[in-house]
């Protein structure tokens, strides 16, 4: 079964086909960032054109470098949310008349389940059950993932994502766009232990999240320097520290809670190169083991919404014609396929 996924929830167009046996076969990516640069962050209506200009010519081009045509395609997967509503819209819309032309099932997916399931992507997958942290521009959560379409939120984000944390403390240190990276790149030139900043919510118990003090913090902390590089540095620094150690002591609590042994980080963050440094210490620390996407499938993209779609496709889950898009959608509402 081929299965052609569609990734359109934000300033990404992804596509990509995936082979219920033989895995991927081909995928393609455009990011819209140099659109957004020049206004700090994703402008949706922006994005919404963007994606209509980009995903058909992505569709043939990832089409003939999996030598498909479209009677070789079995189903269409589409990012139905969370998103921009119009970005979504744009992909549910190319999905569905393409599987209504082409006489095939077409399937919403949840863009977080896309991540999630991403790791089972490459050569050595995690079995089920283990737990997922979700961390990306949107979202960080917590989840015990029986199977697809078994999930349990065990905790999530008061505030801030981590990554959205990320953004906003890189522009209040006049870094580009997008933040995150720029953050974690001038981190390392920081000084370790100049500054101290807090561990958010990791004095009390219960496996939730919150970032938006450590803004503050990073505010406040920034006034009492001279506004040198180095002084820049050395905050980015002790802010990603305090993020990742965050992460990492949440994520050493769900797994002791819960009794298993096998942790998937995945979503934007989850490339972070000192998170997947310190989770690869924490569970060697906990007999467990940790898994990541590969680089380029942290991001988003279309391979995890074609493999997610393939998932529930082959178990035989069907839906109605219609166009689903929602901006936001709770993990916990899916069901496993049937």
């Amino acid at each position: 079964m081929n299965v052609l996924g569609i990734e359109t929830s934000c300033d990404e167009t992804g596509v990509a086909i995936c082979h219920s046996q033989q895995g991927l076969l081909s995928h393609a990516l455009f990011s819209q960032v140099k659109l957004h640069a020049e206004y700090g962050g994703v402008v949706p209506e922006l994005a919404s054109r963007d994606h209509i200009r980009k995903l058909i010519p992505l569709i043939r081009r990832v089409m003939r470098a999996a030598g498909t045509a479209p009677s070789d395609i079995a189903g269409i997967a589409y990012t139905a949310g969370p998103g921009l509503i119009g970005a979504l819209l744009v992909g549910a819309s190319v999905a569905r008349s393409l599987a209504w032309a082409w006489g095939i099932p077409c399937l919403a997916v949840h863009h977080m389940e896309g991540h999630l399931l991403a790791p089972l992507l490459e050569p050595d997958p995690p079995p089920f059950p283990f737990i997922a942290l979700l961390v990306s521009g949107g979202h960080t959560q917590l989840v015990r993932v029986e199977g697809v379409g078994a999930y349990q939120t065990l905790g999530e984000s008061l505030d801030d994502a981590a990554g959205e944390a990320f953004d906003k403390t890189a522009k209040m240190l006049g870094l580009g766009y997008p933040g995150g990276p720029e953050l974690a790149k001038l981190a390392e030139e920081g000084v370790p232990g100049r500054f101290s900043f807090p561990r958010p919510m990791c004095d009390r118990p219960g496996l939730d999240f919150s970032f938006s003090g450590l803004k503050t913090h990073t505010l406040s902390t920034l006034a009492t320097t001279e506004g040198k590089r180095q002084d820049q540095a050395d905050v980015a620094r002790a802010f990603q520290e305090a993020v990742v150690d965050t992460l990492v002591l949440k994520c050493r609590r769900a797994l002791r809670e819960c009794g298993l042994e096998r942790l998937v980080a995945a979503g934007g963050v989850s490339a972070n190169r000192l998170m997947r440094d310190k989770l690869g210490q924490m569970a060697k620390q906990e007999g467990c083991r940790v898994y990541f996407p590969r680089l380029e499938f942290c991001t988003d993209n279309g391979a995890m919404i074609a493999f997610a779609g393939c998932q529930r496709l082959q178990a035989g889950h069907a839906e109605p014609a219609e166009i689903h898009a929602r901006p936001r959608w709770p993990l916990d509402e899916l069901e496993p396929p049937r």
